[in-house]
């Protein structure tokens, strides 16, 4: 009988998700080399395909339909595995319901899958940090940490990834990056869309549960970190820990789109904040006087997710007597198009001391000339290796529920006007994000 490396196997293998990301990312990584006659993926879930029928189911080139295969139901997957072969690993992407992952986990363990096994599930990761804490305690009853994988897929995104690489491959940022040369640093994560046809699960969760909580304090995390002694997934994931550890919330301001409770599957008496602004303090010897804002929200006017990091202003000496020189800036723009701008000063040509603001940019389109990985690639071919580093662990999912425990259910929004940015009440000088859209653009 055949030895294979792995199988992969999806859970929920007929909804959505399989249809439009999972199978075709499987594809991508098999066109690519990555997975090929070594692998196996299968299908699983209620509804009674046959292996011929699931095929049919999906674009994918032929070569790689012929690795696919269907089983109805987990009972019985054990033997249907075994009919084909013999795999050194097996890995189930749970394509269900947060309710349904322990309960799925139980019947994996019932059906004879053991420490072969990984499992992949997604956020949200319980509602707070006492759901998350049990759901990690359920999990870890069938499976062992190192067998779990708990996907960010904001963590895969080249942007995102890229931060760890600016700061520690680069000498030059290293000395300056400290509360005693940056004055704030600023995150702004803003959709134009409203909440389409989500509202019954967003009327439960507000942005803070399903954009803070994890992307979110990810990038703050990655921002801020001290370094890890080595690229390792336990030495990086510790940093992160360390650093939300010694976050605490300042501020908080909800706000909620004008109309939202007329959406639907909303309670028409929602209080559920669609949009908010967070202040936070690291009390810790890098970041101590350095404060932290997030805002974050739905219906305005752009898309985009963008981190500033603004250093002090210039003293009033030589080019700055008067004050008018901005602080330089470093933007981080995660999307939609990927890049780094850096702001700088320089002098206008043919003047004495006219001073104007230019950008040194470092564009993805520009210097990678092939299309970036899709993130759902990345992250099953690193969980196929075995590579935790772009999944969340338990202690980061946790700590990040406990920080926001007193602001999740603080549910008295303020309305604003779809399509504009609420008018903020943090007293902020809020870096204008809205001025490096057409860079890498």
């Amino acid at each position: 009988m055949k030895l294979y490396r792995c199988a992969i196997v999806i859970i929920g293998a007929s909804g959505d998700l399989a249809k439009r990301k999972l199978i075709p990312a499987l594809d991508a990584l098999y066109k690519s080399g990555k997975i090929n006659g070594d692998c196996l993926v299968v299908g699983a879930g209620r509804t009674p395909f046959s292996t011929e029928k699931f095929r049919e189911h999906f674009d994918v080139s032929p070569e790689f339909k012929e690795y696919l295969f269907y089983h109805q139901y987990i009972p019985g997957l054990k033997e249907f595995l075994r009919s084909r072969g013999d795999f050194s690993r097996v890995v189930f992407f749970f394509s269900l319901p947060p309710l349904a992952y322990s309960h799925t986990a139980r019947e994996l363990v019932a059906e004879g899958f053991g420490s072969e096994s990984s499992i992949i599930i997604e956020k949200p990761f319980g509602c707070d940090f006492e759901s998350a804490r049990a759901l990690n305690a359920e999990l870890t009853s069938y499976f062992s940490e190192s067998q779990i994988f708990r996907i960010d897929h904001y963590l895969a995104k080249e942007a995102v990834q890229n931060i760890m690489v600016f700061r520690f491959a680069n000498q030059i940022f290293s000395p300056v990056w400290n509360s005693r040369y940056v004055e704030s640093i600023q995150i702004s994560a803003l959709e134009r869309s409203r909440i389409d046809q989500r509202g019954q699960y967003f009327d439960r969760a507000g942005i803070v549960r399903d954009m803070v909580q994890n992307h979110l304090l990810q990038l703050l995390c990655l921002i801020t970190m001290e370094p890890p002694v080595s690229l390792a997934a336990d030495d990086v994931k510790q940093q992160k820990v360390s650093v939300l550890r010694s976050m605490k919330i300042e501020e908080y301001r909800p706000y909620q789109y004008e109309g939202y409770r007329n959406e639907n599957g909303v309670d028409p008496a929602s209080r559920t904040e669609t949009f908010a602004e967070l202040k936070l303090s690291i009390n810790n010897r890098r970041w101590a006087t350095t404060p932290v804002y997030i805002r974050c929200g739905k219906a305005v006017h752009r898309t985009s997710t963008k981190i500033g990091v603004r250093f002090h202003p210039l003293p009033q000496i030589l080019f700055n007597r008067n004050g008018t020189i901005p602080p330089n800036q470093i933007i981080f723009k995660i999307q939609p198009a990927e890049g780094i701008v850096i702001d700088i000063s320089s002098k206008v040509p043919g003047t004495d001391e006219q001073i104007t603001q230019s950008h040194m940019n470092f564009c993805y389109r520009d210097t990678f000339k092939n299309a970036s990985p899709e993130a759902y690639q990345r992250l099953l071919y690193d969980a196929l290796r075995g590579d935790h580093t772009l999944f969340v662990s338990a202690a980061e999912t946790e700590n990040a529920w406990l920080l926001l425990r007193e602001i999740l259910d603080r549910r008295d929004p303020q309305v604003y006007t779809p399509g504009k940015l609420p008018e903020s009440k943090l007293g902020v000088n809020w870096i204008d994000f809205d001025k490096y859209s057409g860079l890498c653009s």
